[in-house]
């Protein structure tokens, strides 16, 4: 494994997501739930710069590898769906719609997974509906962590609105997706 700073961003998204999810668990008497969700929701913002990086510096500085290609969503799909579990659990979200961006998450990785096995990656490759998709929840969980009002923005409804997008970007990303994939599973079933 080639140990490089895009690797080691990738490394650091991971070890950051204990964090997200623990600060909510230290006891009020140490942190204040609004200390909590603001820690949560930095710690968030943190990892998901690191997301935005590691891809673009590894594909820039010519370090690319099989393993930082297989780690990078892995670590995006464990960021992502820790926080949606902590705001299902806080009551932020309805699971209904963690359990869409979720599930969804898990079926277009097993679907990319399949169609490499058979040598037809490229049909299901990342496009401009999934990258809108993760932008949406990008923006929407820190802001579903931080809760509180802020500058007299309404942080909840706002995040609400916006995962709300996401939920439906997900499952319209999803259905494109499996079109484009569906000659190579009709022919292969």
């Amino acid at each position: 494994m080639p140990l490089n700073l895009p690797m080691i961003l990738t490394w650091i998204r991971i070890v950051l997501i204990p964090l997200v999810v623990g600060v909510y668990f230290v006891p009020e008497q140490v942190l204040s739930v609004v200390e909590q969700n603001w820690i949560g929701a930095i710690v968030f913002i943190v990892a998901a710069i690191t997301d935005a990086f590691d891809g673009y510096l590894a594909r820039r500085w010519n370090q690319t590898s099989a393993f930082g290609a297989f780690l990078d969503p892995v670590a995006d799909k464990l960021m992502v769906s820790a926080a949606l579990i902590v705001l299902v659990d806080l009551g932020r979200i309805d699971p209904f719609i963690a359990l869409i961006i979720i599930g969804r998450e898990i079926t277009i990785s097993a679907l990319r997974e399949w169609m490499a096995s058979i040598g037809a990656r490229n049909s299901v490759a990342v496009n401009s509906l999934g990258k809108l998709k993760t932008i949406a929840q990008m923006v929407a969980i820190p802001l579903l962590l931080i809760h509180e009002p802020v500058w007299f923005i309404n942080m909840q409804a706002l995040g609400t609105v916006l995962i709300l997008l996401a939920a439906v970007l997900t499952v319209w990303s999803m259905c494109y997706y499996l079109m484009k994939a569906w000659p190579d599973i009709r022919d292969r079933t």
